[in-house]
C-alpha cells in the first residue's frame, strides 16, 4: 500500500511517501478500513517536528495521522456490525496511507450527508471540543462561558456543545474574526486582541481555552472565584495560584458522541471549514500548508 512514512524528527522533507508498505494486520476487535480521506491536524506537525516528543514519543518508522473516514475492508473473528464496504469514520492512528487498522468500539458510522472529505475533518475535533465542555469543564445549564479560539475548529464544536447544554456562551476571537464568529450562534462575541474588551470581561463560570499563551494569563480576572479552566493544551503558568479550577484534557476516542455531533453537522446545526484538499502524494506541501499558512479550516488528504 502507498503510506506516508516518518523515520526521523524534522522538517516536512522528512514525510516520505512509500508505495510499497505492507497493509496493517488486524485481530480480535478491529477493523481494516480503506482510507478515502485523513486531516492534518496540530499534533501531526509536533510530533513529525520532535516538539511533542516527551509526551508523545514515536518509534520509528512512524506513519501520522489521528482522522480517518473510509470504508471497512476486513474485521476481527468476534466484530459484529461493520459489514464490508460500510462508510465509517474513527480518531484513529497512522491514517497517513491508504489503509489503517482502527479497534472497532472507537468506529462510527458517517452520516448519509457527509462525503468522506468532510466526515475526515471531524473525528479529532469534535471529539476534543466536546471533551473540553464535557469533561474538563463539566458544563451546566445556565453557566455563563468563554470559548477561546471559537472560530477554530475545536472552538467551534465547543460553542456548539455548550449550547446544547444550554450555557450563555461567549465566543472569543480576533478583531478580524468578528463577522466569521457570527455563524457561530453565540450570544456574545468579544474580541481578544483588544485590550478594553478584555478588561470588561468578568464573572465568568468556566473558560475552555483552545489558544494557551499569554492570552489565557490575561482572561484569568475574567473567572469566578471558584471557576473553572478547561484546557486542551495544559496548566498554563499563570493560573497555578489563583482561586480556581483547572482542568487540562486530551481527547480520547468516544465513538458514540461522534457520531451525535457529526449528525449534528449533517444537519447544519454548525460547521466545521475545509479550507483545502491535497492528495496523499501531496503530504509535505499539505502539513506544509497547514503549519504555516494558518489556513482558517481544515486541511484534508485523500488516498
Amino acid at each position: 500500500m502507498r503510506a506516508v512514512v516518518l523515520y526521523e524528527y524534522g522538517d516536512v522533507d522528512k514525510l516520505q511517501l512509500e508505495n510499497d508498505q505492507q497493509e496493517p494486520p488486524f485481530g480480535t476487535g478491529e477493523v481494516r478500513v480503506r482510507v478515502r480521506a485523513t486531516s492534518i491536524n496540530p499534533v501531526d506537525w509536533k510530533i513529525r517536528s520532535g516538539d511533542a516528543r516527551k509526551r508523545m514519543p514515536v518509534d520509528f518508522p512512524a506513519i501520522l495521522g489521528r482522522d480517518v473516514a473510509g470504508e471497512v475492508v476486513d474485521c476481527g473473528h468476534d466484530v459484529t456490525g461493520f459489514p464490508k464496504a460500510m462508510r465509517v469514520m474513527a480518531m484513529a492512528n497512522g491514517t497517513y496511507a491508504e489503509f489503517t487498522t482502527v479497534r472497532a468500539d472507537m468506529l462510527a458510522p458517517i452520516p448519509e450527508r457527509l462525503s468522506f472529505v468532510q466526515a475526515a475533518a471531524l473525528p479529532l475535533v469534535l471529539t476534543t471540543g466536546a471533551q473540553l465542555m464535557e469533561r474538563a469543564v463539566k458544563v451546566q445549564p445556565g453557566w455563563r462561558v468563554l470559548v477561546t479560539g471559537a472560530v477554530g475548529s475545536v472552538g467551534r464544536t465547543a460553542v456548539h456543545v455548550a449550547r446544547k447544554h444550554g450555557a450563555h456562551v461567549t465566543a472569543g476571537v480576533r478583531s478580524r474574526q468578528r463577522e466569521e464568529a457570527e455563524s457561530l450562534r453565540a450570544d456574545r462575541v468579544v474580541a481578544l486582541d483588544d485590550e478594553a474588551e478584555i478588561a470588561l470581561l468578568r464573572d465568568f463560570d468556566a473558560i475552555a481555552d483552545t489558544v494557551g499563551g499569554a492570552t489565557i494569563g490575561k482572561l484569568l480576572h475574567a473567572l469566578k472565584a471558584g471557576g473553572v479552566l478547561g484546557s486542551v493544551l495544559g496548566v498554563p503558568e499563570a493560573a497555578r495560584w489563583k482561586d480556581i479550577h483547572v482542568e487540562a484534557i486530551m481527547a480520547q476516542p468516544d465513538a458514540s458522541r461522534l457520531y451525535e455531533l457529526a449528525d449534528d453537522v449533517a444537519r447544519g446545526e454548525f460547521s466545521i471549514p475545509i479550507a483545502r484538499t491535497f492528495r496523499l502524494e501531496d503530504a509535505r506541501q499539505a502539513q506544509n500548508f497547514a503549519e504555516k499558512r494558518h489556513p482558517g479550516g481544515k486541511v484534508l488528504m485523500v488516498a
